[in-house]
């Protein structure tokens, strides 16, 4: 199963910061106080790992209630425990992504503001000379 949502929103932030994830993370780490970056990335990657989560409790989900194999009286608590954990995944998945993706709609990129050559500064004006004394 591929992780269409964090994907879209790694997307949105690429083009948002017009750079690419690896650029932007190597950045954030750099960055010693919480910016709006940081924050973005921490939240994809929460559904990352949530995305991950519900691939790995729905094969295990899989094995356990395979045709092929019977279900014992101790299965019953492992499958309870995946459904479980695939429901606390998704919940934060879809959670994590609409705040993420209110946050991402509220952003938007400025254009870069072409510098216009400043007007030419005239020269000083000098000092006008003493006047003469006629003699």
């Amino acid at each position: 199963m591929t992780h269409t949502t964090s994907r879209q929103i790694a997307e949105h932030i690429e083009s948002l910061y017009g750079r690419p994830r690896a650029e932007l993370e190597a950045h954030a780490d750099s960055t010693t106080h919480p910016n709006m970056l940081s924050a973005l990335l921490a939240a994809n990657s929460a559904i990352e790992f949530a995305e991950t989560d519900i691939n790995f409790q729905l094969q295990r989900l899989r094995k356990l209630v395979d045709p092929e194999r019977e279900v014992g009286r101790h299965d019953a608590g492992h499958i309870f425990d995946c459904a479980r954990r695939i429901g606390e995944a998704v919940a934060v998945r879809d959670t994590q992504a609409r705040h993420i993706s209110a946050v991402l709609q509220s952003l938007h990129r400025t254009p870069v503001l072409e510098t216009t050559p400043a007007a030419p500064v005239p020269p000083p004006i000098p000092a006008a000379a003493p006047p003469s004394r006629a003699r």
